[in-house]
């Protein structure tokens, strides 16, 4: 049984294991140059529902069908998901598929970087995959609302995760009508949960860890994690799944709903 997440080393020893799906969430250009060899490819806007304002909520559960059926997922396949950025597009589908009940997965740590930084093999041009017949059922456990926020901010218990960038949480750069971050979110930018110089793979958990706690984020309260568009805070939520937290929340409406709905309260940041 695979860990939650995995080295380039390791899954290389087990390319050709039949009982894994290796799904690449790469950019199209990336995956038709070089990807793993024997993954498929999703696209990372097909894991959203792309409708205005709130393009990243979650897709229909018949279209999730459809997209997972198109890969071959089915409930014996271990999915091995990684990307081509440090982990954001990884772990939004990482999340989805814990939203569909599917808990089989490994995070590739480093993702397509690491792999191609070791020289490891890979496959170039499309890739057509053995479909599936996958339906899709979702469950609310770890999707956050735009109420479910609202009422959080009043509980002791609750935190919310912003993993944009400090420009966006102080409200200097716009993202929708209006900018700013919902009252007593605490920041971190999921790009500090990364490291550039070992090939975008994650900084240590327990460092990760003990960071969180100090900025009021420990696993003593409910975390709604979420961004513009909860592509970033993919990688949010997976840090803390990864890391055990018992109560994890994302806001798949994100802020391109709450910076574009007049009754959501906002502060900002001199």
């Amino acid at each position: 049984m695979l860990a939650p997440i995995i080295e380039a080393e390791q899954l290389h020893q087990e390319l050709g294991d039949p009982s894994l799906l290796i799904i690449d969430c790469s950019s199209e250009a990336n995956f038709l140059d070089a990807h793993i060899p024997g993954a498929v490819h999703i696209k990372p806007s097909d894991l959203q529902c792309g409708i205005k304002p709130a393009v990243g909520k979650l897709p229909s559960q018949e279209q999730l069908s459809k997209l997972f059926s198109g890969v071959g997922l089915s409930a014996d396949k271990h999915v091995i998901a990684y990307d081509d950025e440090g982990g954001g597009w990884a772990g939004r589908l990482i999340w989805t598929l814990e939203v569909l009940g599917h808990k089989q997965w490994s995070y590739l740590n480093g993702g397509r970087i690491a792999w191609l930084a070791e020289n490891r093999p890979t496959e170039s041009g499309a890739v057509q995959a053995q479909a599936s017949d996958y339906r899709a059922s979702i469950s609310q456990q770890y999707i956050a609302e735009c109420d479910t926020i609202m009422q959080g901010l009043e509980q002791p218990d609750f935190a919310v995760w912003d993993a944009r960038s400090a420009e966006e949480y102080r409200g200097e750069k716009v993202l929708a009508q209006r900018g700013g971050h919902i009252p007593g979110a605490v920041h971190l930018d999921w790009l500090d949960l990364m490291d550039p110089s070992n090939d975008h793979r994650l900084k240590p958990l327990a460092e990760l860890e003990q960071q969180l706690a100090e900025l009021g984020l420990g696993k003593d309260k409910t975390v709604a994690t979420h961004c513009q568009s909860h592509h970033r805070s993919g990688l949010s939520w997976l840090v803390m799944k990864l890391l055990n937290y018992p109560n994890i929340l994302a806001y798949h409406g994100s802020w391109s709903e709450w910076g574009n709905r007049d009754d959501t309260p906002i502060e900002q940041t001199p």
